[in-house]
């Protein structure tokens, strides 16, 4: 690298070493030759006597490098320092532009510095686990999507494997009715194995985790909290430990508290208690609701533990064919799990942000053009003085510099507000989005975005600048240098990029608008408005008997019918746009049992005024009734989706289907279909209809109340507004039991909403940014006409006098103006058609490719920039020739 840096000034260092030593040689030699010595022996002994020639040679060499060095650096510095304070007097001697370029760079700046942000901390920055690179998640595979582990699978898999260090735990997440004196809440927790935190890399920040011991049925009496239950629910107090506290009816001692940067899934967990599998529930392989973490040894690979697992897979698909006849593994990374899809979307954001800084680098070149036309005798003085072409464009660069930092000074303020907006407007689950801050990391990000800013919007101005004719430049004076209007190509090609650029953010943005609207108008298939949903969960310290579970919740549901306001009321397992809803293989009566036979369906447990409470149809058959009770005859009701599936071409009305359970003799417990209810979107409006079967919650299997964890929702239609009923509901249920709270309560309508979230915060991002990319360019497009008007007044003039007419001009400019326009259009919409594909993922009843968006932002786009280029047409036309052939 020295060599390098020291080429040029190499050769003059060697001379004078050179030179230095020859002087020396010579007058020791010219010594000796005095005192009689001949002339060679002179020389020789002048050789011998001053040493190392070549050694003496290469010292001198370092020396003398290293002065020029500290020479050409304090010269350097003095420059720089001598630049820097030039570019600060012209910014401060040009105010107006220097503020119109900064806060133009300001918002491309601060865009990129906010999504920045978001995707550091939801996907750069390191978790805060030991080695995370090397944590899996182990999940079964159910068609090609990875699925939860059943405890058998779990078991077998844990003792088959050698790969992972400290073997495999598992987690059953879970929730949890907290009543330890205040008001009763219902939070969120994970049921794990006693080695869950060890094999996660997790510390405590206060306490312990489990020992090995007390994951053993009787000995899970112990809780972990999370760092922020613990300052939330007790005040952070350092009394906390070995303290008891009540949930679910029963008590646990807090052995510890993890540190608050422990936040690691989108359930946000808040306490974690050891889940202790019984004998039977080590054999099931038919309920999967396990979620399963492995840390892989220093010597093992992904491909050495799917080895492994799949000779488990082999032995349980022999051994288990019914339960696990398909059974795969499959080894996820665990940073990839965490992050999901979130990171995707967001980097697809901090693209879409970077082509609006794209934009404003292109706007701030022109305006830096338009300026550099003004400074042309100043140009050409420096030159005449005998500045070189790199000197000079060093000094634009340096002026570009200075107005990057100070735009990134005010973009960084910017950032922090759309930071904070962001993530206020972003949709829940996103992880570790909340921890985003404009840190030393973004600092640093900013500082580097406004350097490379610098160079794209500075480098092709100070080189055109540069290169500008020296004569030229004395003779036209303040007139400046460049070449007029149109003719300028490099003025021309920002403009075209910049349409371009603001095209492929309009076009996503249409897209996405689109689709939303799509999404508006699409039918759930039940009535919305009216709703409100509250769930409230039975302990099963309290409510161990089945039969106890369905008269609690009846007698909620009659409670919520008599809330004054309240017209309907109803119980369900699941409230539609709120996920669960397991899926359960279904076999109509005559079909020969297998795999491949079962239809699967979803499940829902309701009392009998749900369809009317959520305004569900009834297609054909009846709904449930007194009739069906416990001990009487077994019904079902199918979605129409299910019918068509199970019994194609026939009318289910009557027909059996085996589900759920078996009778005590093993055989298949059927079911009569005594109705069809209408196809809901249960999982949102971008999902399609699922296969769905409702049973009556008096002839809910015995074992439903596990797999719910007798959590129900209560759900309640009312002619005014839901909301208000939410105290009153709370009350109602006090009544019936004190400790017992209602939580996610939400209204319908809320819920539909949320489930748009993620549609609505990407769509009103980007239509943000394609806003903004649009101004940016109608402003540098009308930038780029003013000038235009401005140089070309005497011509315009001479057309005029020569009998041009306003409208004449009007279209000369308009048509010129146009042409990079329409060029900047075509190449945007090829750019756009290819970019689009990046959201297919995320658009709804709308094609990446769809003409008419590409229509609708072509128009808009043209028309934006035909207004932007009217004002400076319209002035064009009104010049006065005779002023405008005086002033020239």
């Amino acid at each position: 690298m020295n060599r390098f840096y020291l080429w040029p000034w190499k050769a003059p260092v060697d001379d004078e070493v050179d030179d230095e030593l020859t002087f020396h040689l010579e007058m020791r030699t010219r010594e000796y030759i005095d005192r009689g010595f001949s002339t060679a022996d002179a020389r020789r002994e002048a050789e011998r006597r001053m040493g190392d020639v070549e050694r003496v040679r290469a010292a001198c060499r370092t020396l003398g490098e290293g002065r020029d060095r500290r020479m050409r650096r304090i010269e350097y510095a003095s420059e720089l320092r001598q630049d820097i304070g030039f570019a600060w007097r012209q910014m401060r001697r040009h105010p107006g532009f220097a503020l119109v370029a900064s806060l133009t760079l300001a918002l491309g700046i601060g865009g990129t510095t906010a999504i920045f942000s978001a995707v550091d901390a939801v996907v750069l920055r390191p978790l805060p686990l030991r080695d995370p690179a090397r944590l899996m998640v182990v999940a079964e595979t159910w068609k090609g999507m990875p699925s939860d582990v059943s405890a058998g699978n779990f078991t077998d898999a844990n003792a088959g494997i050698t790969s992972f260090d400290g073997g495999l735990t598992a987690e059953q997440f879970s929730s949890f009715n907290l009543a330890d004196g205040g008001t009763p809440e219902r939070i969120i927790g994970g049921r794990v194995t006693a080695n869950y935190f060890d094999v996660l890399g997790a510390r405590p920040a206060m306490g312990r985790t489990f020992r090995a011991d007390e994951d053993r049925p009787g000995d899970e009496q112990v809780v972990v909290l999370s760092h922020r239950l613990w300052m939330r629910r007790f005040g952070a107090a350092s009394a906390i430990l070995e303290r008891d506290i009540r949930m679910n009816g029963r008590r646990y001692t807090v052995a510890g508290v993890m540190p608050a940067s422990f936040d690691l899934t989108t359930n946000r967990e808040e306490v974690w208690v050891p889940i202790a599998f019984t004998p039977e529930r080590k054999a099931l392989h038919d309920e999967h609701y396990l979620t399963v973490y492995g840390r892989l040894k220093a010597d093992a690979t992904v491909q050495r533990a799917l080895a492994e697992l799949e000779a488990v897979a082999s032995r349980l698909r022999r051994d288990f064919p019914k339960d696990d006849g398909e059974l795969t593994f499959t080894v996820i990374p665990f940073t990839d799990q965490f992050v999901g899809d979130y990171g995707k979307r967001l980097l697809v954001l901090l693209g879409a942000v970077s082509v609006v800084l794209l934009i404003a680098c292109g706007n701030v070149a022109n305006l830096l053009l338009a300026r550099g036309a003004a400074r042309g005798r100043e140009i050409a003085i420096r030159t005449a003085l005998g500045a070189g072409q790199w000197r000079i464009v060093r000094q634009f660069l340096t002026e570009s510099a200075v107005l990057a930092l100070c735009a990134a000074a005010a973009g960084l303020l910017f950032a922090k507000w759309s930071l904070a907006a962001v993530v206020a407007w972003s949709p829940p689950g996103v992880p570790r989005l909340e921890q985003a801050q404009i840190d030393p990391a973004a600092l640093g990000f900013a500082v580097a975005a406004a350097l490379v800013s610098s160079v794209l919007f500075g480098l092709a101005p100070a080189l055109r600048l540069a290169r500008s004719d020296v004569r030229t430049g004395l003779r036209e004076g303040a007139r400046g240098t460049t070449a007029g209007g149109f003719r300028d190509r490099l003025r021309t090609g920002l403009i075209v990029a910049e349409v371009a650029l603001s095209l492929l953010l309009l076009f996503g943005a249409g897209l996405l608008i689109r689709s939303a609207i799509a999404l508006q108008r699409v039918d759930p298939g039940f009535d919305p408005n009216g709703v409100l949903t509250a769930r409230v969960a039975l302990p099963a310290a309290s409510y161990a008997e089945p039969a106890r579970v369905v008269a609690t919740f009846q007698r909620m549901a009659e409670a919520a019918a008599q809330v004054p306001g309240v017209t309907q009321a109803s119980i369900t397992s699941y409230a539609a746009m709120g996920g669960g809803g397991g899926s359960n293989g279904l076999l109509p009566e005559g079909v020969p049992f297998a795999l491949k036979n079962l239809v699967q369906s979803v499940l829902r447990i309701i009392t009998p005024d749900f369809f009317r409470v959520m305004r569900i149809p009834l297609v054909k058959g009846r709904g449930f009734d007194d009739r069906d009770r416990s001990g009487g005859q077994k019904v079902m009701i199918v979605s129409a989706r299910l019918a068509a599936l199970a019994f194609p071409g026939q009318d289910p009305i009557g027909k059996r289907i085996a589900c759920c359970e078996q009778r005590p003799d093993g055989s298949a417990d059927y079911k009569v279909v005594v109705g069809i209810a209408g196809d809901i979107r249960s999982r949102g409006p971008a999902t399609p209809p699922v296969a769905e079967f409702y049973l009556p919650m008096t002839q809910a299997p015995a074992d439903a109340w596990n797999w719910t964890q007798r959590s129900m929702y209560i759900v309640v239609r009312a002619p005014g507004d839901p909301g208000a009923l939410t105290q009153p509901l709370r009350e109602a249920i006090a009544r019936i039991d004190p400790d017992l709270p209602l939580f996610d309560v939400r209204t319908m309508s809320q819920r539909l909403s949320s489930s748009l979230a993620t549609a609505r915060f990407n769509t009103l991002l980007l239509t943000i940014l394609g806003g903004v990319g649009l101004l940016l360019a109608a402003s540098g497009i009308y930038g780029v006409i003013a000038y235009f008007v401005s140089q070309r007044t005497h011509e315009i003039g001479v057309r005029m006098a020569l009998g041009a007419t306003p409208g004449r001009v009007v279209r000369l400019i308009l048509t010129q103006a146009m042409r990079p326009v329409v060029l900047g259009a075509a190449v945007g919409i090829g750019a756009a058609l290819a970019a689009s594909q990046v959201l297919t993922n995320q658009l709804f009843d709308v094609s990446p490719t769809d003409p008419a968006t590409i229509a609708a932002v072509v128009v808009t786009l043209g028309t934006v920039a035909l207004v932007a280029s009217a004002v400076p047409a319209r002035r064009a036309a009104a010049i006065d020739p005779t002023k405008a052939l005086q002033a020239e």
